[in-house]
């Protein structure tokens, strides 16, 4: 017969044993879920970017890459930034971004206006460029001002995350290069550009015209009316008529974002008056992959039509 200290033994034996088998899973999911946290903690944050209007997005993405996390406010082009509302949701994300990319020059004064009372490094394109006040904001046609942008884009990327600096310096080479074949571009298409006239049923390709060489010949009255959002004089009208059926002016541009029966008259004076037209828009199309590859493509259109 088994002695009571044998038995008290074999007890403890036991229950120790099933103690352990307890034990064992709770260790391993334990530390599952520890190397699990530490997988997760090992994946470094994107910093976080919003763009106030597509125009500036693709340039964003470009030299962010997989290491920003980049948000557009306004990318629908049937929106008037001017006018545009911002909704508690857009100003949320403002509020919640690292670095907010806006055009400035009052262009989207509601971006600027949400990202100064945030913590987020802002970069305005107009101030970072240099454009003075009241400056034509269509500064994404510009090439000072896109490489401008691109630059201080660069340095506030790298100081939110300075472990993958080396990764951004790469990434802006990438996005050089792109620039550098668009400088190119219009180079080649300055040999038949430069010195010439054109008009423009609104200012918005004022930058990409004079990258170009073009000489602005609009009617000063009418370009004053279309910019305070009037309608212009029928005098200015008949001047700017008049000017295309002579063919005083190379090339019409047009922004087919804000045509009217005013815009299809002059239109149809310009053709005429056999003078090429080349339509455009404000926002960026969706067909492009990017900021350079759309504004080439508007060279190259150029280019042709005044051949």
């Amino acid at each position: 017969m088994m002695k009571m200290q044998e038995f008290r033994t074999s007890v403890h034996r036991v229950v120790a044993g099933v103690v352990a088998l307890a034990v064992m899973p709770a260790m391993a999911a334990c530390g599952s879920s520890v190397d699990s946290q530490s997988a997760s903690n090992s994946q470094p944050d994107k910093v976080e970017v919003v763009v106030s209007i597509n125009q500036w997005e693709s340039l964003a993405r470009q030299l962010g890459g997989d290491k920003a996390e980049v948000t557009s406010i306004l990318s629908n082009q049937n929106v008037d930034a001017h006018d545009f509302e911002p909704q508690p949701s857009d100003i949320a994300k403002i509020s919640k971004a690292q670095i907010v990319l806006a055009n400035g020059a009052d262009y989207d004064a509601w971006a600027t206006k949400a990202a100064g009372n945030s913590s987020a490094a802002v970069i305005d394109v107009a101030e970072t460029s240099g454009a003075g006040e009241g400056a034509n904001p269509h500064l994404w046609f510009s090439s000072e001002a896109r490489s401008a942008a691109a630059k201080e884009y660069l340095a506030q990327l790298k100081k939110a995350d300075v472990a993958d600096s080396d990764y951004f310096d790469a990434q802006y080479t990438k996005w050089e290069k792109s620039e550098d074949e668009l400088k190119q571009s219009i180079a080649e298409a300055k040999k038949v550009t430069e010195g010439r006239t054109y008009a423009a049923t609104e200012s918005v390709a004022y930058y990409l015209a004079e990258d170009l060489g073009l000489k602005d010949v609009t009617p000063t009255g009418y370009m004053q009316a279309v910019t305070n959002d009037s309608e212009p004089a029928p005098g200015d009208l008949k001047t700017f008529q008049e000017m295309l059926t002579s063919k005083s002016a190379s090339l019409l541009l047009v922004n087919t974002q804000e045509q009217s029966s005013t815009t299809e008259l002059i239109t149809k004076a310009a053709q005429k008056g056999s003078v090429p037209v080349v339509e455009l828009t404000e926002s960026m199309p969706s067909n492009y992959s990017s900021l350079t590859d759309w504004v080439k493509a508007l060279v190259e259109s150029i280019q042709k039509k005044m051949k």
